[in-house]
């Protein structure tokens, strides 16, 4: 993990400087911001494998800052905040994040944390597109949907672009990998973020009802994402591509 760059949002300097004092000790190469603009001026200045994000930030709401990183990037996001109420956890968890540390918190939580969360997307922040044979990307058809995983394009069928979190994605991606397959949660867990998972990726009953409000109909009767009950989910449309 050495060398890996993380960007630590906080407006507490005493705790920023806690986190780059943590992590800088374990190898990594940290950079801090106070502000969410500041924050975004970063990421969208150089590439980080990870980010910590307050949600208590003067002048802007960590959930809105959070929102407008996904939109241009897919670093992974670990919410270091005070608000550890449930419905906060939950939000922030829905909004893609990657973990979910409440304060006052030990480093070595921190640290452990940060390496799971590295571990299970790989240390990637952008994976290189994967050529399929014959030198073209991937791309998958369904239901009038096309979708091409390597370069996070998702359009429905008007042709329209629509916006996906790197969560959303990847979760997309093993439903389209696995067509008509019964998939326990803790499966679809594995196939998304590899072996090793937590607790708090039991979660997957909101990822999935945030990615069936992109792609049904009608998400409260889901027509493509099957529940099935006591076991997991199934996707049900026909896939095409490869």
């Amino acid at each position: 993990m050495a060398g890996k760059a993380i960007l630590v949002v906080d407006d507490d300097a005493a705790v920023r400087t806690l986190l780059r004092r943590c992590l800088a000790s374990d190898g990594f190469d940290v950079c801090e911001a106070a502000t969410g603009d500041e924050a975004l001026t970063l990421v969208q200045g150089r590439d980080f494998d990870l980010i910590t994000l307050d949600l208590n930030l003067n002048g802007s709401d960590g959930f809105d800052v959070a929102r407008r990183i996904c939109r241009v990037s897919s670093v992974p996001i670990v919410m270091v905040t005070g608000r550890g109420d449930v419905i906060d956890r939950v939000a922030g968890l829905e909004l893609g994040a990657d973990d979910y540390i409440t304060k006052p918190f030990h480093v070595r939580e921190v640290l452990a944390r940060v390496h799971s969360v590295l571990r299970r997307v790989g240390g990637d922040t952008f994976q290189k597109p994967v050529e399929a044979a014959g030198g073209a990307l991937r791309e998958f058809t369904f239901a009038g949907f096309r979708a091409i995983p390597d370069t996070l394009e998702f359009y429905n069928p008007q042709g329209h672009p629509i916006e996906l979190t790197a969560g959303d994605f990847r979760l997309l991606t093993v439903f389209l990998e696995h067509p008509r397959e019964v998939l326990s949660r803790e499966r679809i867990m594995n196939l998304v973020n590899g072996v090793e998972w937590t607790p708090l990726d039991r979660t997957i009953d909101n990822q999935v009802a945030r990615l069936r409000k992109k792609i049904e109909a009608v998400p409260s009767a889901p027509k493509l994402i099957k529940t099935v009950r006591g076991v997991g989910y199934t996707f049900a449309a026909e896939v095409s591509g490869f």
